[in-house]
């Protein structure tokens, strides 16, 4: 088990123009308690081999900050962020993930990617959707100890996206892989099953619920 401490602030630095200052007036706010402003991101978390560690909450609320400050506290040869991941534009998919056939195959499946056309084609060619299937395909063949995924599934299908939260809870099961994602959606939680649920609130307040762990 590793212990993470994420501790990230941001000073308010936008202009005083007399709009903000009006609106800050109608508000009670005061121009120098504005500008003295911090928006604090602070959290520890526990993390084994194998986990998934799903951080959740409203639009704006710190999710990608808390996932990018994760990803800085691992070392850049152990991870893999999907957001990075560049399409190849001269390969069909099939040729594109390491390994024999068989070994291809599994990848391309666990990331919803099993039709006999798609899995041919270049990732060019591929709806959005598709694109980012792959790019998870990808992930999960590079070997790394560390997958992230900012908006995880987001712009899939609920149904795709719970197939797919499921396939990845057995995958990190079986190969020790620790998934980093965060998304708003709460609809994949019991299909993914994360072993670390972190509830960011607008109001700054970081949850932290640990699947095994009695209270």
């Amino acid at each position: 088990m590793s212990t993470y401490n994420v501790s990230k602030s941001f000073r308010w630095q936008g202009k005083l123009t007399d709009k903000v200052v009006q609106v800050c007036r109608m508000f009670g706010l005061t121009v120098e308690r504005l500008t003295e402003r911090y928006f604090n991101h602070d959290c520890q978390l526990e993390i084994n081999d194998g986990d998934i560690v799903y951080i959740t909450g409203p639009s704006g609320a710190g999710k990608s900050v808390l996932l990018n400050e994760l990803e800085k506290a691992v070392p850049a040869s152990d991870r893999v962020n999907l957001a990075r991941i560049k399409l190849q534009n001269d390969k069909a998919l099939i040729d594109c993930i390491g390994g024999d056939l068989l070994r291809s195959l599994r990848m391309l499946s666990a990331a919803g990617l099993n039709d006999c056309f798609c899995v041919i084609n270049q990732p060019a060619n591929l709806s959005e959707g598709q694109k980012y299937r792959f790019r998870l395909a990808t992930a999960l063949a590079a070997g790394k100890k560390f997958i992230f995924a900012d908006e995880f599934c987001s712009d899939l299908d609920r149904i795709t996206a719970a197939v797919i939260s499921y396939h990845l809870q057995k995958f990190a099961k079986r190969t020790g892989v620790t998934f980093i994602l965060a998304s708003s959606h709460e609809d994949i939680l019991l299909d993914l099953a994360p072993d670390v649920l972190v509830v960011k609130e607008l109001s700054g307040v970081t949850k932290v619920i640990y699947k095994n762990r009695k209270i």
